[in-house]
């Protein structure tokens, strides 16, 4: 591979040269992306199935599947989204006209993580080719199955020096925050989104990051409960939990504290059998060290249901931890695995000031049929975004822009708001030549009184 500073300057002069700028090469560039995502769909099967034990069902569900319809919704609409846009003409602008240009940014970084190896690599790049950028894509390599498939993938869609793909340890990544790039595009940790951020602010490189937090589970005591347990495992142990929108921690009323946890396991049974850890299709943890980090939160309470192991595959049975305390370890940061820590509630203002006790979450589920408590919960807590009565599907409409708030991350995308990230808005005013208004300048009698009767 070619060094990372001669591979971004190959970058920045592809760019400069315009390339990028035509929206219909832009529109080819996604078609031809598309039809090889589908020839390498058995390929990208086969590798999250190595990596992460993802079953075909999931890996279409959750990666391929979302990325072609975003692929699909970025092309009808990206030719609107480019043109020009004439605003409105304020009285001290009289006889000029406004126009916003979309414009490109230039040379981008996209750092992806390893949980969605293919979704959240592609989805970010999908919105930086369709405004016009060049791309530095930097994979995860606790995926490296999915990172080969992806090197040839990107090889067959897009010449090196418009889409590279960087593979490697954390020295590249560290190498890649050192380049001149035109915007960075982060999904991560909140410890490495603070390197990141920091790194970007040494260049005054704006900056999106995805990140993540511990995401609250509400269930009041109206839920429908059977729909409640069936969507909340659903949410909390797709991909073992290593999810950044999964459910973090569980808070249910407590007059159906034990109808639910029955429920739950019930639930869990049928989708994963009796033994989940063992089942072929049920996910495993990406690393050794990610796996032994988890099992030391087993310690942090006791397991209602699940709790059991497979060593050999790295795989952690649904577990639902009850008896955990606020200061427990597994309270102390993003769980990331298929561990459900357990609280029961009195009142909603309870639940309210629990989750405002910690930083914003990336998510929230409230299960309820009151819309009361439904308003309260919405209006009262600030988190990047959530559904009522299910989980993780706010994430699939690429109508609504995805993306965190505070700890949990800054900016967002999905559909426009990929356009719209990676898209730089130039603003312009055409001035009338056919008149000139004399009370702006310095040199005017009465200019300082006629400003005033405008600008009030």
């Amino acid at each position: 591979m070619n060094s990372i500073p001669s591979i971004v300057r190959s970058h920045q002069a592809f760019f400069a040269a315009g390339h990028t700028k035509s929206i219909d090469s832009r529109l080819d560039v996604l078609k031809k992306l598309k039809h090889t995502i589908k020839a390498y769909e058995a390929d990208i099967t086969a590798a999250l199935y190595q990596d992460l034990h993802k079953s075909e069902q999931e890996a279409y569900t959750t990666e391929i599947g979302i990325v072609l319809e975003e692929i699909s919704f970025v092309m009808k609409r990206l030719k609107k989204w480019a043109k020009p846009k004439r605003v409105k003409t304020p009285l001290t602008h009289i006889g000029s006209k406004s126009v916003i240009f979309p414009e490109p940014y230039g040379t981008v970084l996209v750092i992806a993580p390893w949980n969605y190896p293919l979704q959240l690599a592609l989805s970010p790049l999908i919105g930086a080719i369709a405004a016009g950028n060049t791309v530095v894509l930097k994979p995860s390599e606790y995926t490296p199955a999915v990172s080969a498939v992806l090197s040839a993938l990107i090889r067959d869609v897009f010449p090196g020096d418009y889409v590279a793909l960087a593979e490697g340890g954390p020295d590249i990544s560290t190498a890649l925050l050192q380049q001149p790039f035109d915007y960075i595009f982060f999904t991560g940790s909140v410890a490495v989104g603070k390197v990141v951020m920091e790194a970007a602010a040494k260049q005054l490189i704006p900056v999106t990051l995805e990140l993540g937090g511990k995401s609250p589970c509400i269930v009041h005591k109206d839920a429908d409960i059977k729909l409640a347990a069936k969507r909340i495992v659903f949410g909390k142990f797709t991909n073992a939990g290593q999810t950044c929108i999964a459910p973090d921690y569980l808070l249910v009323h407590e007059d159906i504290k034990t109808e639910l946890t029955e429920e739950m396991k019930r639930v869990i049974g049928e989708f994963y059998g009796l033994q989940p850890e063992l089942n072929p299709s049920y996910g495993k943890i990406v690393s050794e060290r990610h796996y032994q980090r988890l099992l030391s939160f087993l310690k942090d309470g006791v397991a209602l249901i699940g709790g059991q192991a497979d060593h050999r595959h790295h795989k952690i049975a649904p577990t639902i931890l009850d008896q955990v305390t606020d200061d427990s370890p597994v309270m102390q940061e993003e769980i990331f695995g298929p561990i459900l820590p357990l609280f029961a509630y009195r009142g909603i203002d309870e639940v309210i000031e629990k989750v405002k006790s910690r930083p914003k979450p990336l998510a929230l589920y409230v299960f309820t049929t009151n819309q009361t408590i439904e308003r309260e919960i919405i209006e009262n807590l600030s988190f990047g975004g959530g559904c009522v009565n299910d989980t993780l599907m706010h994430v699939a409409t690429p109508y609504l822009p995805f993306g965190g708030v505070g700890e949990s991350g800054i900016g967002s995308y999905h559909g426009f708001d990929s356009f719209n990230t990676f898209t730089h808005k130039k603003s312009v005013v055409k001035q009338t030549n056919r008149f000139d208004f004399a009370f702006r300048y310095p040199s005017s009698k009465n200019g300082l009184r006629l400003i005033r009767k405008i600008l009030k």
